[in-house]
Order: structure tokens, then sequence, then C-alpha cells
């Protein structure tokens, strides 16, 4: 999926859509236009194109297959995708994959969860968090920058 299209299924009417890696504002399903979640992969050759630098907020997830940690935050990055559609982009990046961006955000360990906008790291958690600590966390920063939902 990196830098390409994925497909999901909308949370609201079942409609299946394509959904970019790249793109701006926020997507919205193609039938019934409600906010669609935006979990998208990511690697070193094409995180700054899927990040931008633009207003909107952007989780990144560093995370890796073997990691017990990473697979347990999994559901709550995906919750937080889920619940914040429409104001919040989730991006994956597997850590085995793209040692540049690792040394980039100076991760030691994984899971690591960066909250970027404007192409600048806002906070970071280091390990896994309960969902309902991690949306509390993103939605003060979504708060905080006023994030308006795309029309």
């Amino acid at each position: 999926m990196p830098a390409g299209v994925a497909t999901l299924r909308c949370p609201s009417c079942g409609k299946q859509n394509r959904v970019p890696a790249v793109a701006s504002g926020y997507p919205r399903c193609g039938s019934c236009r409600a906010p669609l979640p935006w979990l998208v992969e990511a690697s070193d050759g094409d995180f700054d194109a899927v990040v931008g630098g633009g207003r909107q907020l952007v989780l990144v997830d560093f995370w890796a297959e073997w990691c017990g940690p990473c697979r347990a935050v999994a559901p709550a990055v995906e919750q937080a995708a889920r619940e914040l559609a429409g104001r919040l982009k989730v991006v994956k990046v597997d850590a085995d994959a793209s040692p540049g961006l690792l040394a980039r955000f100076g991760v030691r360990g994984i899971p690591t969860l960066v909250l970027v906008r404007h192409g600048e790291e806002v906070d970071r958690v280091v390990g896994a968090l309960p969902a309902s600590q991690l949306l509390e966390r993103v939605r003060s920063h979504l708060a905080a920058g006023q994030e308006p939902a795309s029309p």
C-alpha cells in the first residue's frame, strides 16, 4: 500500500472505497459521504509524501510483526483511526523495513507512536498505551490545533 491505494469498507454504509495514501483533505465515502478512517502504510522512500507537511494531525505508528506490544497497541491505533475519521491520519511504519525513519525519529524501542503536524513532531508515546489514553492524547492535540473536518 505505500504511496498507493487501500480499499476499505465504509463503516456507515458498507460500500467499498479506494483510499489513497497521499491526498489533500480527508477521505470520504463515495456513496454516503461519511468520513473514512485513514489508515495507511509508509516507508523510508515515501514517508514524506504520505505524511505531508500540512495542518492535518498524523499519528505515526512504528511497529514490527514480531513485536508483542506492537500487536497489543494495534487495536487502539485502529480505533483512533475509526473514531477520529475525518480529523486524523494514521500511518503505520514497519520498523524492520524502514531503518532510515527509525534513525530520523530517534526510535529506540517499539511500539513508538509519534504525532506529527506541519511535518514536525508534537508528541510521542513509547510502549503500549490503552485505547482510552491514546484517544485522549490525540484529541487534546486536535483541540489545540482546531483541526476542522474537510467538506
